[in-house]
């Protein structure tokens, strides 16, 4: 083995201090400019004037290496020469390296703010907790000019709006995505990134959830390869507010989070005492499908109704200054919105009435529920020049089935997700219909059964053929399409890696499908689910009936956010039994003569209920065929195969015992 040589020796101490930081490496420099310096001054103290110090030569020295401009003024060739190697020495000691470091030292600490690591110093803003595919379509709702969550905003005396979101990553492909994205653009400089997962106490810190004026926590649907569920980390979230919010006194923040499993809801608020929300996806999409497939047509509604896009949207309005009126003297002054109920307080908590009859008078603390395109045109407190509405809205409970209406649907399934046993479940809470299911998916036929077994009880009364295939193969699907099925719903996959691999996969198989069935007399009703908001648009070329779950779960979360109780709203309609959203035949109603959306209010309003619309039979060149809120005035040319879209309340016993 070779000794150590000295040189070896001085360049491991050299880099052992090199790599401390910044201080250090200011502190090298500084010995090698005294050293030079000293070295300097020695070799030029013998041509400097008689009886002068060494000292000030060491200073000359000095000043030579750190500014060249003294460089003119030295006398005979020795200082000269002296002088001359100090300078070029000033250039790559004292001013290379030393701009080296420090460029270096402020592009690492312009990497860790870019990263995200500083706390936040605001208040009244509003987190929303981890990246997810929810995230864009949630901050394109709270960014919409429909101005939901800046009314919160002002109601806490804030004047600007101040979004701040937690990310695992933060980088400047996620800020370029939300600079990107319409609906947001310029709105981006107002977004602030930060690093960290919900998990990370620091990280809750660092976004100043306490002090925040509502915290959002969408949930995570994709890789599902880990053990540490999205459930599980809002759980653990909310519990960690909850010990922050303990250990410096201060009161904790109004919380809207997302749960994929219903059945963890009671642990979840235990897990947080504080004012929340809770918003059960699974379940409600499960909802949302089970209608769909019972109501052909009726994912074009929530589409519309629950999206940052042009169309109708459900708001609560307040009702300080129409105290003693009715709900027909109301909608009379309201003649661009569909007044479909009220909310209101009953003791402790609040109660949906929607189809409420128009003789209901409204009481103080009470919440209009209005259908418009804007805000303002639900205004209550707006007069109308046109007389008031000669119709009423009779307090009727439907029968809900109307002769002719199926009370036995065969549905194909194609795909598989963790949401199937909430959907299985659900159609089986539906009392006046009967449901034969088939499941198709490369997920083993024991599997399938015992998700279902384990879910509940209730998922198992349903009828319900297992296969395992792949139902992408042409001589698979072929087979199968065979059989007259009413449904055929492929679902977008949470065992892959993306929504947009799931989604890939799920529109090539409805392709494929409406392929085969092209010739078909009787086509049964094709239903979509996607779980990337990126493929709306492709859908809408494709005229395809969609659910896209994370916009509407997006839509939910942030108008759940601004009001409480629209959550109540949703909640009623999403459920069967009470109010529900219903497509009926004209032919169905004793119309004589009908020519304006006015005429069809008078006439549903005989029936107890409440017309939203017109579904038409041929679709528009943009392929929709929904028509919500019409104008009054304006003749609708009504066709064959028209329906009117109603709000009309079934009875509770449509819905069995869960």
């Amino acid at each position: 083995m070779l000794p150590f040589t000295l040189v070896d020796r001085l360049r491991y101490i050299l880099e052992r201090q090199l790599i401390k930081g910044v201080h250090y490496q200011l502190l090298v420099v500084a010995l090698f400019i005294g050293l030079i310096s000293l070295i300097g001054g020695w070799l030029a103290w013998p041509s400097a004037e008689a009886d002068a110090p060494l000292s000030d030569s060491v200073w000359w020295a000095f000043l030579r290496l750190t500014d060249p401009g003294y460089l003119g003024d030295d006398e005979g060739t020795w200082r000269r020469v002296v002088s001359t190697a100090l300078t070029i020495m000033g250039y790559v000691v004292f001013m290379g390296t030393l701009v080296a470091i420090m460029t270096r030292w402020l592009i690492s600490k312009m990497g860790v703010l870019e990263q995200g690591l500083t706390p936040v110093t605001i208040s009244n803003h509003v987190v929303i907790l981890g990246w997810t595919n929810r995230t864009i379509p949630l901050v394109q709702e709270i960014m919409d000019t429909s101005g939901g969550i800046q009314r919160l905003l002002k109601s806490l005396d804030t004047r600007r709006l101040r979004l701040v979101i937690l990310s695992d990553t933060v980088n400047t492909e996620r800020t370029q995505e939300l600079r990107d994205t319409p609906g947001i653009g310029r709105g981006s400089k107002d977004i602030i990134l930060r690093s960290g997962t919900p998990l990370q106490p620091e990280a809750l810190h660092r976004v100043a959830c306490l002090q925040a004026a509502v915290v959002l926590i969408p949930g995570r649907s994709q890789g599902g390869s880990t053990l540490v569920t999205g459930d599980m980390e809002t759980i653990k979230a909310l519990l960690t507010l909850q010990a922050q919010g303990h250990q410096s006194a201060q009161p904790l923040p109004y919380v809207v989070a997302e749960i994929e499993d219903v059945r963890k809801l009671s642990v979840m608020r235990r897990a947080y005492p504080g004012p929340m929300e809770i918003i059960a996806s699974d379940a409600i999409v499960s909802r949302l499908m089970a209608q769909a497939i019972l109501h052909p047509g009726l994912p074009e509604f929530y589409g519309e109704v629950m999206s940052v896009h042009d169309g109708n949207e459900i708001y609560l309005r307040s009702t300080d200054i129409c105290v003693g009126q009715t709900l027909a003297q109301i909608a009379a002054n309201c003649p661009r919105a569909v007044l479909c109920g009220l909310v209101r307080q009953e003791g402790d908590v609040w109660a949906a009435h929607l189809n409420a009859a128009t003789s209901e008078t409204v009481q103080l603390g009470d919440k209009l529920v209005m259908l418009a395109r804007q805000y303002e045109d639900a205004d209550p407190a707006q007069k109308s020049d046109k007389p008031a509405s000669a119709w009423q809205r009779s307090r009727v409970v439907n029968a809900g089935l109307r002769a002719g209406d199926q009370t036995s649907k065969s549905v194909l399934i194609l795909g598989w997700n963790r949401r199937l046993p909430a959907l299985v479940h659900e159609l089986a809470t539906y009392s006046a219909q009967r449901f034969n299911l088939m499941m198709v998916s490369t997920l083993e036929t024991d599997a399938q059964r015992e998700a279902l077994v384990q879910y509940s009880e209730l998922a198992q009364q349903v009828p319900c053929e297992h296969l395992q295939a792949d139902f992408m193969a042409e001589t698979t699907l072929r087979k199968i399409l065979q059989a007259d099925w009413d449904s055929i719903l492929l679902v977008s996959s949470d065992r892959l890696d993306s929504g947009e691999e799931a989604d890939a996969r799920a529109m090539v198989g409805y392709m494929a499908v409406d392929e085969l069935l092209k010739e078909r007399t009787r086509r049964p009703q094709l239903l979509l689910e996607l779980s990337d908001p990126a493929n709306e648009e492709l859908v809408v070329r494709n005229r395809s009936e969609s659910i896209i779950s994370p916009m509407i779960l997006s839509h939910l979360m942030a108008q759940i956010a601004q009001r409480r109780e629209l959550g109540l709203v949703f909640e009623e309609l999403f459920t069967v039994g009470g109010a529900e959203i219903l497509y009926r035949n004209i032919s169905d109603y004793p119309m004589q003569s009908v020519a304006t959306f006015a005429d069809l209010e008078a006439v549903a309003g005989l029936q107890g209920e409440t017309a939203l619309g017109v579904y038409r039979f041929t679709p528009d060149v943009e392929g929709r065929r929904l028509q919500l809120n019409p104008a009054r005035d304006v003749p609708l040319k009504l066709q064959v195969g028209d329906q009117l879209v109603i709000l009309t309340t079934l009875p509770l016993e449509l819905k069995a015992k869960s």
